[in-house]
């Protein structure tokens, strides 16, 4: 299973990142072309990023002040709210897919998180492409212990350890529930808020049974109906498994393919993927991952936004509506995956 993951998201992310964009920017453009050949209207285009709410761009910081800590596995990257500067901010940990160690491939999502008023940590947690997995959470909660230790030095917007949330993307997305489970042992904060995103535990080396999350977390597990890498397994057993947590405090989420117009959105392994100046940032950012964990948080720290993170609410599963006014496919929510 270990080489048949490692190659798979490897291929994925190298051919797939560089390949697949080429290819849906030419299909978009042949699809274009065959409509304006015979009179045809333009495809429509998917919806952009809201102005305020959840996922939207009304962001309370100018900027971003990045610095980089440690090395090799225990390497991480601090991101700071600036201009303003606050005094303290909420504490997010943001836990990245296989080789995905460089915050380039999720930059937007990061930048979007810290401009709204947190603190990111971006922990390496592996060495290279090939090594580094079976110590993968250690690794991350060593680098999140140490990121606390750095932030409450004086130098740094000092982290409100009482809101503190995690979230991840693939093996990121198992690291994040087993980080989750072992925080009270470790001596993190207790997480209030959860969010494995197309997640994948190595049950080789990483815990099966996720009962260990604090009940009074709010967990949201999301999976891709077109995820091929890593499918919906091991998203199912976090959800089952954070017994303690009670339904109306998960739930478990779906992100659907919509092909209605150009580009596509594509509930692939991919759409979590934020690299700046790219097609990778869309819809199925601004709608679904950043909506979702914007509205958990907002749930968790301050007790605004309930109906866009929980419930299986209208707000919740709202994806926006292309150009010519159709809705986008909305999300799925349920409690018994």
């Amino acid at each position: 299973m270990k080489n048949f993951f490692s190659g798979q998201i490897i291929a994925y992310f190298l051919v797939s990142v560089l390949i697949g964009t080429q290819l849906t920017t030419a299909s978009c453009q042949a699809y274009t072309d065959n409509n304006t050949k015979y009179g045809m209207d333009e495809p429509p285009t998917p919806p952009q990023q809201p102005s305020d709410g959840p996922g939207g761009s009304n962001y309370s910081h100018d900027g971003v002040r990045q610095t980089r800590h440690g090395f090799g596995v225990r390497e991480f990257w601090l991101f700071e709210p600036s201009n303003p500067t606050p005094s303290s901010a909420a504490l997010i940990v943001f836990n990245h897919g296989w080789s995905a160690y460089f915050p380039i491939f999720y930059k937007e999502w990061v930048i979007h998180l810290v401009k709204r008023g947190n603190i990111v940590v971006y922990p390496r947690y592996q060495l290279t492409a090939i090594i580094g997995t079976r110590s993968a959470t250690r690794n991350a909660i060593h680098a999140v212990q140490r990121a606390i230790t750095i932030l409450q030095n004086g130098d740094h917007v000092t982290p409100d350890l009482d809101r503190f949330a995690i979230v991840g993307h693939s093996l990121g997305g198992g690291i994040t529930a087993e980080m989750a489970a072992l925080a009270a042992d470790e001596g993190l904060p207790s997480p209030k808020a959860v969010m494995p995103v197309q997640p994948f535990v190595r049950l080789d080396t990483m815990m099966k049974d996720f009962h260990d999350i604090p009940a009074s977390t709010l967990l949201l597990v999301i999976v891709g109906e077109n995820d091929t890498v890593v499918g919906n397994y091991s998203g199912k057993m976090i959800f089952t498994t954070a017994d303690q947590i009670p339904l109306e405090r998960k739930d478990f989420i779906i992100q659907r393919t919509d092909r209605h117009g150009e580009p596509v959105l594509v509930a692939d392994h991919l759409a979590p993927l934020c690299i700046p100046r790219s097609s990778l940032v869309d819809a199925m950012d601004y709608f679904s991952t950043w909506k979702l964990f914007d509205a958990l948080t907002d749930y968790a720290f301050y007790g605004l936004h309930q109906q866009y993170c929980l419930g299986n609410t209208p707000e919740q599963r709202f994806m926006g509506f292309w150009s010519d006014e159709v809705p986008v496919l909305e999300l799925v929510v349920t409690d018994s995956p």
